[in-house]
Formats: structure tokens, C-alpha cells, sequence
């Protein structure tokens, strides 16, 4: 589709105010592992498309947060991207691995300011590595190979939405990994070879995983909506919803 002429424009958090930063510890591994983890239950809403409640718990949600907050400075930081018509994301985005712009994957922030991307830390690949077992098993095969390389961590600021679309830059067939933290949104998704209805909507909650691969890794998915004022209190987060998307790129 090509890429705009226009760059992305970059922007900036303001200071966290209910959450002191401090590192904290991933509690890595399958949530049934982890008995603070709030697990909750656990859906295969469509074939290959697995949602599991409060996965994550609170103290490694704070932890990516206070994370987020580093990766989002510059060089190669938070951005709206821009897509080839000229127009920008309402949601704000930064990469980790490989950079993603509409829609075509570089190890340079291109359409802001050149600088390499940041690195895509070993804890987070192993948190990826995690999910992928909670959802199709330990002895998968999806999960005894999956190899995540790349990030998309997006922020959805209130007003924020995603249209409908394909994860397809990625030549690998691996499943993609979604993290939610904040805000509640509705996740949709669509078809694999349509964005029209009808389609399945899911609430997506802080803590939420969500793991769509198999017959459905192209499917068409979007965020139509997100609930303002669901988040949990003292996360460190702006108003709003985060969700850091890992995937195996194949690149």
C-alpha cells in the first residue's frame, strides 16, 4: 500500500500520578501457575482465538507500565502513526523489535526521527511465551516454537479507536499475543477474508489476554470502543487502555 509522505508525530506522557515507578519483577509462566495472578476464566471464543481473563495480575501489570513509560521516550518513541492517505492513528504507539509503520516492519523509526528501535526485552518474550502456552497448552506445537520478536504497544488516550484489519506484514503464520492493561474496550473481530459483520464482539478487561492464531492469525480485528473510567486504580497509566501485541514476524 505504500507508506505516507507525512511522518508520524511524536508525542509524550504526562507524569504518572498514583503510581510511583519502581521495577517489578514479571511473575512469568502460565497464570494457573501463579496463584496471585487472579486467573480467571478461560474462552476459545473462535476457533484458535483464546481469551483468559485476569491473567495478569496487578503488580506485573504495574510493572509494564512503569516499562511502557521508558520505552515511549525518544529516540524511537511513543508516536501517532500516520497510514498512506495522510491521516494519523488516534491511537499512540511505540515498538519494540522491529518498528512498525503503516504498514511495513523496519529496525528504524522511519517516519519520526531515524533512530534504531528499541530492543524487545527478554522478560517480555518470555511473557509472550507464556500466553501461548496458557492458551493452546504446554505440549502445542504452537508453543514449543514460537519465537515473538516484536512488539506493538499502542495507547488508546480516550476517544482512541482501531479500525478494522489484518495483522498480514508478517510473513509467519505464529499467533499473535495481546496484553491488556487499563481501560475496558470492546475487541472485535470480523472474518478472514472480510471486515464486514457479522462478528464477534468481546470486553476486553485490564489483566485480559487475548491469543488469536491458527485458522484466525489473519483474521480481521479492531477496538471500536473503549470504555473510559474502568481501569483499575494506581496503575501509572494515563486515562485510557494499553495493549502491548507481540508477534513472531518471521523477518
Amino acid at each position: 500500500m505504500g507508506r505516507s509522505r507525512l511522518g508520524g508525530v511524536p508525542t509524550a506522557l504526562p507524569p504518572p500520578l498514583a503510581f510511583a515507578e519502581r521495577q517489578l519483577p514479571l511473575a512469568l509462566g502460565p497464570a494457573a501457575d501463579r496463584k496471585d495472578a487472579g486467573h480467571g476464566r478461560r474462552d476459545t471464543c473462535l476457533p484458535g482465538v483464546v481469551h483468559v481473563a485476569g491473567w495478569l495480575d496487578l503488580e506485573v501489570q504495574r510493572s509494564l507500565v512503569a516499562q511502557f513509560r521508558r520505552w515511549a521516550l525518544p529516540p524511537a518513541g511513543l508516536r501517532h502513526p500516520r497510514v498512506p492517505s495522510g491521516n494519523l492513528m488516534s491511537v499512540q504507539s511505540v515498538c519494540l523489535g522491529w518498528h512498525w509503520e503503516p504498514y511495513a516492519y523496519s529496525k528504524t523509526a522511519d517516519d519520526t526521527d531515524g533512530a534504531p528501535v528499541k530492543p524487545l526485552p527478554e522478560e517480555v518474550a518470555d511473557l509472550a511465551r507464556a500466553a501461548v502456552a496458557e492458551a493452546y497448552g504446554r505440549d502445542s506445537a504452537e508453543a514449543a516454537t514460537y519465537a515473538p520478536d516484536a512488539a506493538i504497544v499502542n495507547l488508546y488516550a480516550p476517544g482512541a479507536h482501531l479500525g478494522l484489519h489484518q495483522d498480514g506484514e508478517e510473513p509467519s503464520s505464529a499467533p499473535v499475543v495481546t496484553l491488556c492493561i487499563g481501560d475496558s474496550c470492546i475487541f472485535r473481530f470480523a472474518g478472514v477474508d472480510r471486515r464486514t459483520g457479522p462478528f464477534t464482539d468481546l470486553e476486553l478487561r485490564s489483566g485480559d489476554l487475548l491469543v488469536f492464531g491458527e485458522p484466525n492469525r489473519r483474521i480481521y480485528h479492531g477496538v471500536p470502543k473503549v470504555l473510559d473510567g474502568t481501569a483499575p486504580f494506581g496503575l501509572g497509566l494515563p486515562p485510557g487502555r494499553l495493549s502491548i501485541t507481540l508477534r513472531e514476524t518471521g523477518l
